[in-house]
């Protein structure tokens, strides 16, 4: 009888004991992101005939050795403590957390009574993990690759995540850790990354995500831009593609085979016979591109009598018109001394045909009848304006002609008309002053019927 109150006694002690001293933690594992915050929490037991004077977390403890986080310098500016007393909910709020901060958090009370104070142990163990972006090896263009947003544990709370390129957000309807690229294209060549949502400052590190495709707009281009023969001339393949080709072959317009390979396609002294078109071939190990053909030609072969042409037809406009400013001169030249001696014609002229006039009138002839009339008729006949200057010296014409009355006239002395010619010899026009006052130089002639 006394063993088996024994064994029942011995069965009781934990159950006594659990009542008196009991803790429930939230979790007992915790995964946290760097640098994000965590709150560990405890709900709590102690026997009522104790006073709890104070209540901490430690982190790992030992025996005979609980320190409160509060003193350390590692948590000192981190860490927070929320209790509500009337449920004995213990909270532990720890910021910025870093992968020094791994480890078991434990809650312990102290009571008045120090044999009776308690460490709950074990407790939630923390894990530290950063996020990463996983993307396949090798993504060739045209594939439907998948990126993952990972972490080294599993998080405890549901996360949904944001997806980021080049620093971008992309579509906000993406809240998965998986990331899916339809069909992908160079275009989507790019650093990405990925974040808890509204939570940038979490960032996993970005990751190239590089996109292989075969070589696209392949090209030539031609060293020196203007060849001479004799000259040395390189032609340059370039091409756009991922990874760089490394195979170059050149082709010659009208030759089945290739001329040449390399990058670079070298004719050390060009001639006649290396003119021609010429293209190149790109080629990596996802494809090959061929460029448009391009012409090469000397410049010497075609551009020199064409130069020449241009050069002689220039120098003829340039005398052409050396020769009509020339002509221009000229003619106004003429023109100015041309003004000046029909001017000085025309007074000479008029001076004249009066001298005439007043001997037709003051001399009459000596057999005329007293009856007899005379009448004298005086034209002259003047330059046009627009003659030439060799002209503008020409012999000034006057037309005298008598009318005599016929009454006791017979045939011979009848005067059918005369003649008058003033002659006069060409004067410049520097010289107007001398012939105004020479009037003795008079040519005249007469004929008579």
């Amino acid at each position: 009888m006394f063993c088996l109150f024994s064994l029942v006694s011995l069965l009781m002690i934990p159950v006594i004991c659990s009542k008196e001293w009991d803790i429930n933690y939230s979790s007992m594992t915790k995964c946290a992101l760097k640098g994000s915050t965590i709150t560990l929490s405890g709900i709590y037991k102690h026997p009522n005939h104790l006073t709890v004077t104070e209540i901490f977390w430690t982190v790992n403890p030992s025996k005979g050795n609980s320190i409160n986080l509060m003193t350390l310098p590692d948590y000192r500016d981190r860490v927070q403590y929320f209790q509500n007393k009337e449920n004995r909910i213990f909270f532990l709020k720890l910021s910025n957390v870093t992968h020094t901060d791994e480890g078991m958090y434990c809650l312990r009370i102290l009571a008045d009574v120090q044999e009776q104070s308690y460490l709950f142990h074990p407790g939630p163990e923390l894990k530290v993990t950063d996020l990463r972006v996983e993307v396949p090896a090798e993504i060739i263009e045209g594939a439907s690759p998948v990126l993952f947003c990972k972490t080294t544990c599993y998080l405890s709370d549901k996360t949904d995540f944001t997806w980021y390129k080049n620093g971008k957000r992309l579509s906000d309807s993406i809240v998965s850790d998986q990331l899916l690229l339809r069909s992908v294209s160079r275009d989507d060549t790019g650093n990405y990354s990925c974040a808890p949502r509204d939570q940038k400052h979490l960032s996993s590190p970005a990751v190239t995500l590089s996109v292989r495709y075969p070589p696209k707009s392949v090209s030539v281009s031609i060293s020196p831009s203007v060849i001479v023969e004799g000259d040395s001339v390189t032609l340059i393949c370039s091409s756009d593609s991922n990874p760089p080709a490394l195979i170059f072959r050149w082709f010659k317009e009208n030759q089945s085979s290739s001329v040449g390979s390399g990058q670079s396609f070298i004719i050390s002294s060009f001639n006649s016979s290396h003119s021609g078109r010429y293209s190149c071939e790109a080629q990596n190990q996802h494809g090959s591109q061929r460029s448009d053909s391009v012409s090469v030609i000397s410049a010497g072969g075609q551009n020199t009598p064409q130069s020449g042409h241009v050069l002689s037809a220039a120098a003829g406009i340039c005398a052409a018109l050396i020769c009509i400013c020339i002509v221009i001169v000229v003619i106004q030249v003429i023109r100015k001394t041309g003004d000046s001696g029909v001017l000085g014609g025309i007074s000479r002229q008029e001076s004249n045909s009066t001298a005439v006039t007043d001997q037709m009138t003051t001399h009459p002839s000596e057999a005329a009848d007293p009856y007899d009339f005379m009448y004298a008729s005086i034209s002259h006949k003047k330059p046009r304006k627009h003659q030439r200057a060799e002209e503008e010296d020409e012999v000034q014409y006057a037309s005298v002609q008598h009318y005599r009355n016929t009454r006791n006239v017979t045939a011979e002395d009848r005067c059918q008309y005369g003649d008058v010619r003033d002659h006069r010899p060409a004067v410049s026009a520097g010289s107007n002053a001398e012939i105004a006052d020479d009037s003795s130089v008079i040519y005249s002639s007469v004929k008579v019927a």
